[in-house]
This record gives structure tokens, C-alpha cells and sequence, in this order.
């Protein structure tokens, strides 16, 4: 029997052996399917947020860096190098609240795995099944890695989970396409440890930009660059995650190792992913969900309410309660979506209108409860809601799965109709349509560089 390396322990054995044997492993056709419709999701929000202020702030800065064109920045005609390219899709896709997320983990997969992926699939030519595989792996590792650190005791010490969670997704899946061997995998991990970085500062942000970089550029960037590291023949400790103050030592001394590799290869985490209904945070998916529903069934305005009590569940109310950017603001949303009837692209992203009379005087009647029953460990996006009209009337509804959860998935044609809103006004509907057309079909394609020209403006 062959001996194990040196200081290297089991766990982390079986997770390099994964990782550089994964993109030759079929997916099951649920897992596929549900990829298309986060893969057609994430290009949605790297578009339109090429377009908005932390995407131009990433093109102004990948324009100065030249580098080998390798891989094409998208909605725009600048193509460059893999690390650099992953740096600005990264931040494209995190450059507002509407990428998908995986709850239970308080990371945004995709958002960094996908731009990693594409990096190095565009650089080598490689199929959209090759790429796909890549980004589910990268969903795995990105999500365990979390669960593994425990994610809510890891953000409230001041870190951020995503940003270190999808470090090492886009790493693993950058790594995979590489056919780096599982020796080689163990380095890209090290390297990927030794970049871990991400700061709970990041939400304090108003303009998203740090939190563009934080949440999706950074760890898309610092994971492909890891794998390049490894492919260029770096060396050095074999095993971060075991030995003399190894990784969790540092970052979670009661984190749960085990769950690097639990259920790996049979329970894929990206089909407990949220895909956002509405293009805000997602704790607030609920509050909008069981809001709308119940202007739809009684058509009370805003005038008609004196009070709106919103429960949910009370570590995600930490995270959007009366924040300073209008996407992640849940009192604000509540109040928009009572004034408009709907919340879209351009009022969750309306600062002006966190200044507006009217919804502030709205947001006086408005509350939101943290509700300990609503928390579970898997997040899901829950409410309870009780609003009380001025004739006296008392309306109650609730949702423990809003739409865009995994228990309640949006489908395709959902999908499509958000992704045009988000695709359209960039690339125009015909090109939106053609490339939608060829993302739904990703997994079919032969050569993932294909896709440029339809990104492309």
C-alpha cells in the first residue's frame, strides 16, 4: 500500500484527490440543470454590473494592468489576462445584490467561481461541460469550506465568509481545469490559505465597490492565481489544514474540518443555492415575497397602512437592518415596494430615494423583528408578516421558502425574464436573446470562448 505524504493528513488527501479528479466525473441531470440556470444568472449579473460603479472602477483598473489576452472582460471588448480578467467578472458579478447565493454558507459561489472558471476555460479552449463541471466543483469546496468554519460565528469575529469561501472555490475550480494532480492541489490549497483574506468592513461600503472586490473579485482573483502558482510548479507546505497552527487554528479552532469533505461527490451544494427573485440581499427575499403577495391578494396601497411588523429570522436581520446601501436595506425595500407595487434593478439601486419625504415618513411604520423560531442553520429565506390597515383591518401571511429558494426554485422562464431585465439594456435584446440562447445550452458547448462575442460590447 502506498504510503501518505508526510504531514499530510487523511481529510486532506481525500480533498486533493477530488478536486484533481472531479471535471472527469459525470453530473446527475438535476445537478446540470440546475447549473444552466445559475450559470445563465451569474452572466446576468456580471453584465449589468459592468455597467454600474464598481464595475467601471474595475475596468479603469484591469485597463492599466495590460497583460497576455486570455480571457475577455464581459460587456466590454477588453480581453486580458486570466488573473485579471477573474478580478474584474468578479467584482461585475458582486457589483450589486442581485447574484445568487448559497444560504446556509453566507456565500455567493458563483460570483467568484464562474469568472474563475471562465478564466482559465477561455485561456485553454476548453468545453462548456468541462467549465460546468469546474463550477459545480467550486460551488462544493466554496460552500464546505464555510461550513466547515462555521459561518455565523466566523462573521460576527469580523471576517467575511465569502470572500474566504470562494477563495477556495474558484481556486479548486480553477485548479480542476488545469488537470492539476492531487499533489499539485494540495500547493493550490496552501497558496489559496495563504490569501485568505475578507473583512466584515466590507458591508459598511455604500458605494459597493469594497464589497464588489471583497465578495467577488478578490477571492475570483487570489483563487485563480493560486492555481496558476501551482501550475508554474510553486511548492511548499503540502496540508494547510492540519499540523503546528494550521489554517483553522488561525481562523476557527471549533470549525468542523470533516465538512471539507462530507457528502462530497454525492450532495451537491449548489442545488441548496438561492437565485434572488428580487435584486437585493437575500435575507430580504422573504420580507418582498410575503409583501407582495399580500398587496396582490387585498390591494391596500401605501396610504392604507399604519403598521407593518416584518419577523424574520434574527441572525439575518443583522445583516440588512437599516443599512446605508438601498439594496440591502430591508426597511427601506419594504417601504419602496409599498409605494411602486414591485421593487426592480433601478429602485433597489435608487440612493436618491433613501432621502425621499415620503419613504422616510413610511419607514416610521415600518418594523422588523428579529424572530429566533425563523433561524435554522440552513438560512432559508423566511417571514412572518402582520401589517395593520387604517379601516381597522388586520392581515397576516408568511412564507418559509420564498421564491428563488431551493425549495421553491425559479425556473427557467423566471430566469430568462430576469436576466433580460439585467442583460438588455447593455447588450440590446437581440444579442441578449443569442446569448441566453447559448447559455442555456452551455454544457453543449464545444469551445467556451465562443461566448465572447456574443458578451461582448
Amino acid at each position: 500500500m502506498k504510503k501518505a505524504p508526510p504531514h499530510v493528513s487523511p481529510l486532506a488527501l481525500e480533498l486533493s484527490k477530488y478536486i484533481a479528479g472531479a471535471i472527469r466525473k459525470p453530473l446527475p441531470r438535476a445537478v446540470v440543470e440546475r447549473a444552466r440556470v445559475h450559470i445563465v444568472d451569474i452572466f446576468g449579473a456580471m453584465i449589468s454590473g459592468s455597467r454600474l460603479l464598481p464595475g467601471t472602477a474595475a475596468i479603469k483598473y484591469v485597463r492599466t494592468q495590460g497583460g497576455k489576452a486570455e480571457c475577455g472582460v464581459i460587456g466590454t471588448r477588453i480581453v486580458t489576462s486570466a488573473v485579471n480578467a477573474a478580478l474584474a467578472n468578479g467584482m461585475f458579478g458582486h457589483a450589486d445584490e442581485t447574484d445568487a447565493t448559497h444560504p446556509p454558507s453566507l456565500t455567493h459561489p458563483e460570483t467568484s467561481v464562474v469568472p474563475a472558471a471562465l478564466a482559465i476555460g477561455e485561456r485553454d479552449r476548453l468545453s462548456g461541460q468541462q467549465v460546468m463541471r469546474a463550477i459545480v466543483l467550486g460551488y462544493d469546496i466554496c460552500a464546505r469550506l464555510l461550513l466547515a468554519l462555521r459561518p455565523m460565528p466566523f462573521l460576527r469575529s469580523g471576517h467575511h465568509a465569502g470572500a474566504f469561501g470562494q477563495a477556495f472555490g474558484a481556486a479548486a475550480a480553477a485548479g480542476a481545469l488545469l488537470k492539476l494532480d492531487a499533489r499539485r492541489v494540495r500547493y493550490l490549497l496552501t497558496y489559496t490559505a495563504e490569501q485568505a483574506a475578507g473583512l466584515y468592513i466590507m458591508f459598511r461600503d455604500p458605494e459597493h465597490i469594497e464589497k464588489a472586490y471583497g465578495m467577488g473579485g478578490m477571492p475570483a482573483h487570489n483563487g485563480t492565481a493560486a492555481a496558476l502558482m501551482a501550475e508554474a510548479g510553486f511548492t511548499g507546505v503540502e496540508d494547510p489544514f492540519s499540523g503546528e497552527r494550521d489554517f483553522f487554528f488561525t481562523f476557527a479552532p471549533e470549525g468542523d474540518r470533516d465538512e471539507l469533505v462530507r457528502g462530497l461527490g454525492h450532495d451537491y451544494e449548489i442545488m441548496r443555492g438561492g437565485i434572488k427573485r428580487w435584486p437585493v440581499g437575500g435575507p430580504i427575499q422573504g420580507p418582498l415575497h410575503v409583501l407582495r403577495e399580500l398587496m396582490a391578494q387585498h390591494k391596500f396601497k401605501a396610504a392604507d397602512v399604519a403598521e407593518l411588523i416584518a419577523r424574520m429570522p434574527d441572525k439575518e436581520l443583522e445583516i440588512v437592518n437599516n443599512r446605508d446601501m438601498p439594496d440591502i436595506s430591508v426597511q427601506h425595500l419594504l417601504a419602496v415596494m409599498l409605494l411602486d407595487g414591485a421593487v426592480n434593478f433601478a429602485s433597489a439601486h435608487d440612493f436618491k430615494r433613501m432621502r425621499d419625504p415620503r419613504v422616510l415618513e413610511l419607514r416610521q411604520r415600518i418594523r422588523a423583528v428579529g424572530d429566533a423560531s425563523l433561524t435554522d442553520v440552513e438560512r432559508r429565506w423566511r417571514c412572518v408578516m402582520e401589517i395593520k390597515l387604517n379601516d381597522g383591518r388586520t392581515l397576516s401571511h408568511q412564507t418559509m421558502a420564498a421564491k428563488g429558494s431551493y425549495e421553491n426554485p425559479l425556473t427557467p422562464a423566471e430566469e430568462e425574464e430576469k436576466a433580460l431585465d439585467l442583460i438588455a439594456p447593455v447588450l440590446g435584446a437581440k444579442r441578449s436573446r443569442a446569448l441566453l440562447d447559448a447559455l442555456w445550452q452551455f454544457d453543449k458547448l464545444k469551445d467556451v470562448r465562443e461566448l465572447r462575442r456574443l458578451y461582448s460590447k
